[in-house]
């Protein structure tokens, strides 16, 4: 509410306070605003770095350096003791 009085402009604590409420209100919407984008940044952030597109295997150590598929299974410990020399078997 605005009173004129001998031609000055005197606002109501009334008014003031609306202001200020609503100032209150528009900042605390923005701030809500910019703290959900930060989140969904960040969500999004780390899901493209846990799947970047590599590939991970899990085969057997020193397997690049063995002359033949025979040779780098009977040298992994993990299978040493499952393989049967006598039954071998071949997938092409």
């Amino acid at each position: 509410m605005v009173v004129i009085l001998d031609g000055t402009v005197h606002r109501s604590v009334k008014d003031g306070m609306n202001n200020n409420y609503f100032d209150v209100l528009i900042a605390a919407v923005v701030t809500a605003i910019v703290l959900v984008l930060v989140c969904v940044a960040a969500v999004m952030l780390r899901y493209m770095y846990r799947h970047k597109g590599t590939y991970h295997t899990n085969e057997a150590k020193g397997t690049e350096f063995a002359e033949s598929a025979d040779a780098a299974l009977r040298t992994d410990p993990a299978l040493h003791d499952a393989m049967d020399e006598r039954k071998k078997e071949y997938f092409i």
